[in-house]
């Protein structure tokens, strides 16, 4: 197995090197990586309804889809990645406890006592330390997960929406759990980094012929060139998700209003606003708007009604 430590922070790349080695390569991998804040939501979820937009809109925390089904999990530079890339036997592809083991014995030899609970967690004393998903792609299977060393746990709550019965859909739902995080637990290692280069020695020796790799200068125009085309995307990244209605009482202007929309493809396709006649103008307008607040907002500057930064959330 080749193992990778990418020196990249940047989740729109590392999120790319794993669908490139995935579909690109035949050889087996574990990548480590550490990524700057990003909330990573699952290929199938609304990206809305799992990220708290009026936050990470405010704190530039980007919204990223990945390739993956499950749910949402929050990135920052003291959460470490670790995915396999594996080949595999049709049948027998999904397997969360293969994958998770070799994990869990290497928070045994520190000392955590982890274990796997639910469909896809690692928890010690019934608080998560590691979400996981996976993702088939022919004979070829991608597990990644995350392990909270020393997350700012702050803005991971903050960072995702703890309300989200303003949205139906068919979309899949996070799991939301109590976490914490590693660096709690033990006194052994003193950061992210020192976290990360245990573990790949630990992997090294895991298993005989694990050997240390970098991505060559041709990989990387590559995965670059994916980041770019994809992951960078506001069509992957909100417009890629399942349909959906949001429906929400506020307040404008001192009165109470009502509003429904009806959302596919990112796109605003059926809006309905009640309250004022102002705002029933101007929600039989809205149709065609992407559901972004920069648009939105946009928007209703144009048909001349002054709606403040904080206001516009309301609609999501």
């Amino acid at each position: 197995m080749f193992c990778l430590s990418l020196e990249s922070t940047d989740p729109y790349f590392n999120l790319a090197v794993e669908e490139y080695l995935l579909k690109k390569s035949k050889e087996e991998y574990l990548i480590l990586g550490i990524n700057n804040p990003a909330v990573i939501i699952g290929k199938h979820q609304v990206a809305h309804r799992e990220a708290d937009t009026k936050f990470v809109t405010e704190n530039d925390i980007p919204v990223i889809r990945r390739i993956t089904g499950g749910g949402t999990v929050f990135h920052d530079n003291g959460n470490l990645n670790f995915t396999f890339i594996s080949q595999s036997i049709r049948g027998k592809q999904v397997d969360f406890r293969k994958y998770t083991l070799p994990v869990i014995g290497f928070l045994t030899s520190l000392g955590v006592n982890a274990k796997f609970e639910g469909k896809n967690d690692l928890k010690v004393n019934g608080l998560k330390i590691s979400g996981n998903a996976e993702h088939v792609h022919r004979e070829r299977v991608l597990h990644h997960g995350t392990l909270l060393f020393n997350s700012r746990l702050d803005d991971l709550r903050s960072s995702l929406k703890k309300d989200t019965s303003k949205y139906t859909t068919r979309a899949v739902e996070s799991n939301p759990s109590s976490v914490i995080n590693i660096k709690e637990i033990i006194d052994k290692v003193k950061d992210i980094n020192e976290f990360r280069s245990v573990l790949l020695n630990f992997f090294l020796k895991y298993q005989e012929g694990n050997t240390v790799v970098t991505l060559t200068t041709d990989e990387i125009s590559e995965v670059k060139s994916i980041a770019e085309s994809k992951y960078r995307t506001w069509e992957w990244n909100y417009a890629y998700g399942p349909e959906y209605h949001f429906t929400n009482n506020f307040l404008v202007h001192g009165k109470n209003h009502f509003c429904r929309l009806f959302v596919r493809d990112g796109i605003i396709w059926d809006c309905e606003i009640e309250g004022s006649d102002e705002m029933a103008v101007a929600g039989n307008k809205l149709m065609g708007c992407r559901h972004m607040p920069a648009d939105i907002l946009e928007f209703f500057r144009k048909e001349g009604i002054l709606m403040t930064d904080f206001e516009v959330y309301n609609f999501f």
